[in-house]
Formats: C-alpha cells, sequence, structure tokens
C-alpha cells in the first residue's frame, strides 16, 4: 500500500521538480544571496534588480547543462542531501557527546577556542574530507569527470562507496582521538 507521502513526491517526481526546478530554486537563492553579499553591483535599489536577473540567468544555464546533455542528476543529489544531512547530524550529536565534558555553555567555549591557530587547520582538514568523502559517495564526483570515466561502482574496486565509507570513517575516528589527545595535553 502507497501512503499519501510517497505518491506526492513520486507526482513531484514525474513532474521533474527533483530534476529541475528545486536544484534550480536552491541555485538561483544561491547565486543571489553570494551576490547580495559580496554586493558586485553595488548597494542601491537597483542592485536588487541585477542580482535577481543575475542569479535567475546563471542558474538557468547551470541546469540547462544537465537536461542538454542528458545527464540525470537527480539521485546524484537525492543522494548528496541525504548524506549531506547525515554527516551535518552526525557532527551535532557528537558536539552533543563533547559538550558533556565542557561547562554548560558549549557555544561560547567554541568561540573562546582560536578556530585561526591550532584547531583552524583540523577542522578545515575535517571539513574537507567530508565534503569530498560525501561527493564520492553520492556520486556527484563523477559528473565533474570526462565521459566514460568512474569513480568506481563495483565493489571490488579501490574507490567504491563502500570502500571510501570505510576509510572516511577510519580517518575520522582517528583524526577526533587525535584532536582530543592534541587539544587535551597543555596547560596542567
Amino acid at each position: 500500500m502507497v501512503n499519501a507521502f510517497e505518491t506526492v513526491i513520486l507526482k513531484m517526481r514525474d513532474l521533474g521538480m527533483f530534476q529541475f526546478l528545486l536544484p534550480f530554486m536552491l541555485t538561483t537563492t544561491i547565486f543571489y544571496g553570494l551576490l547580495r553579499k559580496s554586493k558586485i553591483f553595488g548597494e542601491e535599489f537597483r542592485a536588487i534588480t541585477v542580482n535577481a536577473v543575475v542569479s535567475l540567468v546563471a542558474a538557468f544555464m547551470v541546469w540547462a547543462a544537465p537536461i542538454i546533455l542528458g545527464v540525470n542528476i537527480e539521485t546524484s543529489m537525492a543522494s548528496f542531501f541525504l548524506q549531506g544531512t547525515s554527516a551535518t547530524l552526525i557532527i551535532l550529536v557528537g558536539l552533543m557527546m563533547v559538550s558533556m565534558f565542557f561547562p554548560p555553555d558549549l557555544a561560547a567555549e567554541l568561540k573562546g577556542l582560536n578556530i585561526t591557530g591550532k584547531y583552524g587547520s583540523g577542522i578545515l582538514i575535517v571539513g574537507i574530507i567530508v565534503a569530498v568523502g560525501v561527493a564520492l559517495t553520492s556520486g556527484l564526483a563523477g559528473l565533474f569527470l570526462p565521459a566514460g570515466w568512474q569513480i568506481g561502482t563495483g565493489s571490488g574496486e579501490l574507490l567504491s562507496p563502500d570502500n571510501v565509507s570505510s576509510i572516511l570513517m577510519i580517518v575520522l575516528l582517528l583524526g577526533t582521538v587525535f584532536i582530543l589527545v592534541w587539544g587535551g595535553g597543555g596547560k596542567k
């Protein structure tokens, strides 16, 4: 038996909302926000219109490419956002667990850390590893390769999604232990 949510999602898929409309809206919003923040076209009222037109045109150009080239990005994008959300939730749960060892106001403690110092490079490296892992395992990295190349889809390949996930988990666990040991020894 099919529930109502599943029916709605399948109907939205049939209408092409996941293939074009929703990625187009997201890309337009990101471009518009970046243009507003950078103030390339100025701060006056006219810049709002220019920012909107430029972001719409750029988003159409970006999302016309998969349709013109015949690339199905729907599955990769859904997998990417699912894995990205999962990685974010894992980080949030990790922060909740770490907060047991910090004073009550964890946010203030994190602000007090010198992010540009010894923790900055560790945070940057972990962020890059998570981003590359999500891109590889979701299939989005394959979109940047020339036609015919594959990152690895079979279970016997070195960069198969299972192997990449396993390597990333080992690196994250070892990195967490390293950060806890490195950050813990000092002022006592």
